[in-house]
């Protein structure tokens, strides 16, 4: 189980999502495996790999990791987006906007990209995918947005053909339901 690693989930964003967002912004390549029928679950269920019985579920460093927030956990230490030190890695959980003005730092902990801007973007791409000029009132979350937007890796991982996964479309809901359920 060296090498990259491998994503088992569906085709779509769902809890994976923000597992794929961290991978791409520190650099980790990665394969998917996909999920696409009730079939495919149950193969995974019964190998029993998968501890709780759920996906997502990511292989990697030797080891099968379920439950989506333990594998970013997992990812954010390993790859340094979690901050210097405890008092860093809970400062991700106060007001983005006004940790963004006070400090007079890029980033919302510490002065290095971490996993609070990594969600912080993703969550503000996907609020502009239903409406587009949501930031139009913040000027210090599109500063953010296009500070980190133009990050390497993450400007990689935005790019067309990338992995990062398109918008629910509600015309697939039945074929995700038809899987877990």
């Amino acid at each position: 189980m060296s090498g990259k690693p491998k994503l088992h989930y569906i085709n779509g964003r769902g809890r994976m999502e923000t597992i794929r967002w961290l991978l791409a912004a520190a650099g980790v390549e990665f394969e998917e495996v996909y999920v696409e029928t009730r079939d495919d679950l149950l193969r995974l269920q019964n190998s029993g790999v998968l501890m709780f019985q759920q996906v997502p579920m990511v292989e990697m460093d030797g080891m099968k990791l379920v439950q989506s927030r333990a594998i970013c956990n997992y990812i954010s230490a390993k790859h340094n987006l979690y901050g210097k030190d405890l008092k860093e890695r809970v400062l991700y959980c106060i007001n983005a906007t006004s940790a963004l003005k006070d400090h007079g730092k890029d980033f919302l902990v510490g002065n290095q990209l971490s996993r609070a801007d990594v969600q912080l973007l993703e969550i503000i791409l996907m609020a502009e995918e239903v409406k587009p000029d949501i930031l139009a009132k913040f000027p210090v979350l599109q500063s953010f947005k296009a500070r980190t937007s133009n990050i390497p890796t993450i400007k990689k991982f935005l790019q067309p053909g990338s992995p990062r996964k398109p918008p629910f479309d509600e015309k697939e809901l039945p074929k995700v339901l038809k899987i877990f359920y």
